[in-house]
C-alpha cells in the first residue's frame, strides 16, 4: 500500500507541480516569439541543458538570491537590466527551475518560507524543467521539429513570463526576444560560476538548515550565438551573491569587454619587502628568473603571489608587466581555499613528489614513475612494462584502482549512452573507489579529455550520442605516453556507444613509436605521431576537436604556428593550464593570434588533486587546473 501511495503521489506531483515554485509551465511556445530564429531556440535549449547538468539545486534554495548583469545597461531597452535578480526553486521538491525578477525587492516579496508567494503586480521570468510527456503539444512539436537538446534524461525547459493579477489569478505571456537573449546569457554564466560558491559555516543562525555562502562576484565572457551577435561575439556577464555585491564598469569598456572589480590605483606601499616562508624550496624571481631561496624571497605586498630576488627586480617588474596583472593575482590568492579540493583523504602536495609517492608505497612503480624525476633518463613512452593492470597502477590494493571493466546499469530510455560526470566525487562513487586512492592524479588527463568531449564540445557529444566516431588531435603529449592503461577508462565511460580516435602529436613521441596505433579497449584507438603539429597536421585525418593539456601557451614561442593553423581550420580547440593566472595569460596569447575565446577560463572538475606551486609564485597550481576553449 505504501508503494502504491508513493507512486500515486509522485504522479500527482508531476501532473500538477508543487512548491516552492508557481506550478508547471503555462505552455508558452518559443516558436511564437516575434523575430526568434530556430537556431537561437536551439542555443537556448543547449544553454538550459548545460545549466541543468551542473545541478545548482543540490546546494541552492530560493533564499539564495543572485545578481545578474549582462553587458551594459545601455544594451537593453529602458537602459536597465531586464531581470537582474535570480533564485533557484525546486531543490526541496516540486518543480525544478529558476525565477528571474526585475529587482531584489520583488524577489524577497515573493519568497515565502516554504513556497513562492503570489504578490499582485510583480512580473517574473521563469524557466521550469518539465518532463516531455507533460508538455503542451505545441512545445512537443517544437522539440521534435528542431531536434532540441534534452535536459537530464527527459526534461526540457519551458520559459514564460508570469504575473499575478490583483484578483489573485496568474497571467502568462511569451518572453520577448530581448528577454530570451538575457536569460540565455544568464544561464551560460551561472552554469560556469555557481560551483565556485564557498560555504560560509558561520554565516547564519546555528539553528538554520539553510546553507550560507560567502559574498561572491565573478565575471565571465559569454559568446552570443551567431544569429544574435549584433556586431560583437562576446558579452561580459557578472554574477554576484548576494545581488548587492559591488560592481565597477570602466568608462572605456565595450559591450564585449569584461568589467573588472579589481581596478585599484597604484600605490607606493606595494613595494614592501614581504618575506615569504617557502619550506626551504627554491623559486625563481619573476623578473630575472634567478633562483631564490625561501629565506631570501620577497613578494609583492599587494597580491603576495609573485616572488622576487630584490626590490630592484620588484620595481622593474611592476613597471613592465605586473602592474596590469596584480589585481587578478590578488583575487586568485584570495580564492586559494575555494579552489582546493577537499574531498580526498591523501596528502595533496607534490613539491616533493618522491616523498609523496613513497608515503603511498608507489614510488618508482608502474605509471607513477612519470610523477617524479627518477626516470627522467627514460624517454617518454618507453618505460619498461612488467605486466597487467595491477603493475601499471603500482601495486595498489585491488579496491584502490579502477578495474578494466564496463559500467553496468547505466541506461537512458532503455538504451546505452555515454556516462556524464560532474566531478571526482561522482566518479569515485561510480567506481566504488575510496577517497584515499591517488588514481585521480593520473586519471586527470584521460577524464579531462572525456569531460571536454561530453560536456564542453557539443558537436563531439552529439556524434557520440549517435554512436559515431570522434577524431581528437591531442597536442604535446609527454607523460601521457606512459599512461595508456588509464585511457582505457574513457572507453568504459562511453558505455557501449561511440568511438574515439586519439591522435597524439608532439616532439616527445619516440621515433620508434611514431606511426604506431594502439587499441585501448574496444572503443578508444590511439595513434602516435612525432613532430610539431603545424607540420604534421596535413597528413592526419581531419579532427572534430583539438586538445592540449597543461600546454603553457604563454611560455613557448613554438605554439605560434600551431595556433595559426587552428585558427585557419576553425576546429573547436580546448587548452588547459595549471592555474587561472596561466590561463589568463594564455587567453591573451590566443587573442593576439586572432582566435576567439568561446569557452572562458573555468575550473576543470577533473583537475589533478595534487597541488604544485608555480615556479615564480605562491599561487595554487594543479595539473589541468583550468580550461578555456576557442572556436567552440
Amino acid at each position: 500500500m505504501d508503494l502504491h501511495l508513493k507512486s500515486l503521489f509522485g504522479r500527482f506531483q508531476e501532473q500538477f507541480g508543487s512548491g516552492p515554485g508557481l506550478g508547471p509551465g503555462s505552455g508558452t511556445c518559443l516558436m511564437k516569439v516575434e523575430g526568434v530564429a530556430p537556431n537561437f531556440i536551439k542555443s537556448v535549449f543547449k544553454a538550459a541543458a548545460a545549466l541543468y547538468r551542473t545541478d545548482p539545486w543540490k546546494r541552492l534554495r530560493p533564499g539564495h538570491l543572485f545578481g545578474i548583469r549582462v553587458g551594459k545597461d545601455s544594451d537593453w531597452s529602458g537602459k536597465k537590466q531586464p531581470f537582474p535578480c535570480v533564485q533557484f526553486v525546486g531543490g526541496d521538491g516540486g518543480d525544478v527551475g529558476f525565477n528571474m525578477f526585475r529587482s531584489e525587492n520583488d524577489a524577497k516579496k515573493m519568497t515565502g518560507s516554504t513556497e513562492t508567494v503570489q504578490v499582485p503586480n510583480i512580473e517574473l521570468l521563469r524557466v521550469t524543467y518539465e518532463p516531455e510527456s507533460l508538455m503542451f503539444p505545441s512545445n512537443r512539436k517544437m522539440i521534435k521539429s528542431l531536434s532540441l537538446e534534452v535536459s537530464g534524461t527527459n526534461r526540457f525547459p519551458v520559459i514564460d513570463v508570469a504575473r499575478c493579477a490583483s484578483s489573485g489569478s496568474l497571467q502568462f505571456r511569451n518572453p520577448t526576444l530581448e528577454e530570451l537573449r538575457f536569460v540565455y546569457a544568464a544561464m551560460k554564466a551561472i552554469a560556469l560560476v555557481h560551483p565556485l560558491l564557498q560555504v560560509d559555516k558561520d554565516g547564519g543562525p546555528k539553528w538554520s538548515r539553510l546553507m550560507y555562502f560567502e559574498p561572491f562576484i565573478e565575471t565571465v565572457d559569454v559568446q552570443w550565438p551567431p544569429e544574435m551577435a549584433k556586431g560583437y561575439d562576446l558579452v561580459a556577464v557578472t554574477v554576484s551573491h548576494p545581488p548587492g555585491q559591488a560592481y565597477e564598469e570602466k568608462a572605456s569598456s565595450t559591450a564585449s569587454s569584461t568589467p573588472t572589480k579589481y581596478a585599484e590605483p597604484p600605490r607606493e606601499d606595494i613595494f614592501v619587502d614581504v618575506k615569504l616562508y617557502l619550506n626551504g624550496s627554491l623559486r625563481q624571481c619573476a623578473a630575472c628568473e634567478k633562483e631564490v631561496h625561501g629565506e631570501q624571497a620577497l613578494c609583492c605586498g599587494r597580491c603576495r603571489a609573485v616572488l622576487y630576488c630584490s626590490s630592484v627586480c620588484q620595481k622593474q617588474h611592476w613597471k613592465e608587466t605586473h602592474k596590469s596583472m596584480c589585481g587578478l593575482y590578488k583575487a586568485m590568492m584570495e580564492r586559494e581555499e575555494e579552489l582546493a579540493m577537499k574531498i580526498f583523504m591523501f596528502p595533496c602536495t607534490a613539491d616533493q613528489p618522491c616523498k609523496w609517492l613513497e608515503s603511498l608505497g608507489i614510488h618508482q612503480k608502474g605509471m607513477w614513475r612519470r610523477k617524479c624525476s627518477c626516470y627522467s633518463h627514460c624517454p617518454f613512452g618507453l618505460l619498461p612494462v612488467k605486466g597487467g593492470l595491477w603493475d601499471s597502477w603500482g601495486g595498489l590494493d585491488d579496491e584502490e584502482y579502477p578495474r578494466d571493466s564496463p559500467f553496468h546499469h547505466h541506461l537512458r530510455d532503455g538504451m546505452s549512452s555515454p556516462i556524464l560526470l560532474s566531478g571526482w566525487s561522482e566518479y569515485y562513487n561510480l567506481r566504488s573507489l575510496p577517497l584515499s586512492s591517488p588514481v585521480a592524479d593520473i586519471l586527470s588527463h584521460p577524464l579531462t579529455v572525456y569531460y571536454i568531449l561530453t560536456a564542453l564540445s557539443i558537436s563531439s557529444k552529439n556524434l557520440l550520442l549517435k554512436g559515431k566516431e570522434v577524431i581528437l588531435h591531442y597536442l604535446g603529449p609527454e607523460g601521457e605516453l606512459d599512461w595508456m592503461p588509464a585511457f582505457a577508462e574513457v572507453g568504459h565511460l562511453l558505455n557501449r556507444l561511440g568511438n574515439i580516435q586519439i591522435i597524439m602529436v608532439g616532439p616527445e613521441v619516440p621515433t620508434n613509436l611514431s606511426g604506431t596505433t594502439s587499441g585501448i579497449g574496444s572503443r578508444v584507438r590511439v595513434n602516435l605521431v612525432r613532430g610539431v603539429y603545424q607540420e604534421e597536421a596535413t597528413y592526419l585525418p581531419s579532427p572534430h576537436v583539438i586538445v592540449a593539456l597543461n600546454c603553457g601557451l604563454d611560455s613557448y614561442a613554438s605554439w605560434g604556428g600551431a595556433l595559426n593553423l587552428i585558427k585557419s581550420m576553425a576546429i573547436p580547440a580546448f587548452f588547459t593550464d595549471q592555474s587561472e593566472i596561466s590561463c589568463a595569460n594564455a587567453k591573451q596569447v590566443l587573442r593576439s593570434t586572432g582566435l576567439h575565446i568561446t569557452h572562458p577560463v573555468t575550473p576543470n572538475p577533473f583537475r589533478s588533486p595534487v597541488k604544485n606551486h608555480e615556479a615564480s609564485s605562491n599561487l595554487p597550481a594543479y595539473s589541468n587546473g583550468f580550461v578555456l576553449g576557442v572556436n567552440t
